[in-house]
């Protein structure tokens, strides 16, 4: 769908599970789920916050395959490994700022979030934004976010020293640049 992003509001997240079932039935899946719920503190709270591919414009997961089988699209979807190439050496895995590529085991192969790219590229949805109740995820035009929410969406985030640009965006309070993002929690760059 042109002019269609993909946006992640993780205060909209109501742990419901419905994207990773939904995700799981999608034909090119072979019933695996490619999205995943994090607990953000599970010790204080419930709360949670839906992890797909954010489709990085520089993905280190295929900086680092020594097979060669990550690819990206021309329209910047990051594709799961090929696989006939995949060697199922996990350094995707490791290498991943945001941890979202897993090695299935059964397949031997990295799989994770294409946004559905069987789905997008004919102009449809990806299956998590068709089911999520509460449009913590949302494939709109970017006029609808901007109509619509309060928070601004971002897709620039910071590693350390790394910034990480993507072609996913996360929903943050108003007058965020950045997600600045450390192992213990997400702190918000409000701008100056």
């Amino acid at each position: 769908m042109h002019g269609y992003e993909f946006f992640i509001d993780p205060s909209r997240c109501i742990g419901c599970e419905s994207c990773v079932n939904a995700c799981a039935e999608c034909e090119t899946h072979r019933g695996e789920p490619m999205i995943h719920l994090d607990f953000l503190d599970r010790r204080e709270t419930t709360a949670t916050v839906p992890a797909v591919c954010m489709h990085c414009d520089d993905p280190t997961c295929a900086q680092v395959c020594p097979a060669d089988a990550i690819k990206k699209t021309e329209d910047g979807i990051v594709q799961s490994s090929l696989k006939p190439r995949c060697i199922a050496c996990s350094n995707c895995v490791l290498a991943c700022p945001f941890g979202i590529p897993k090695v299935m085991v059964r397949q031997e192969q990295m799989m994770k979030c294409d946004m559905c790219y069987d789905r997008t590229s004919e102009g449809k949805r990806p299956m998590c934004a068709t089911v999520c109740p509460s449009q913590a995820l949302a494939y709109v035009p970017a006029a609808v976010i901007a109509r619509d929410r309060r928070e601004t969406p971002t897709n620039v985030f910071v590693f350390g020293g790394q910034t990480v640009t993507t072609k996913v965006f996360m929903m943050a309070p108003a007058g965020t640049r950045a997600v600045s993002v450390d192992v213990v929690d997400y702190m918000w760059e409000q701008e100056a």
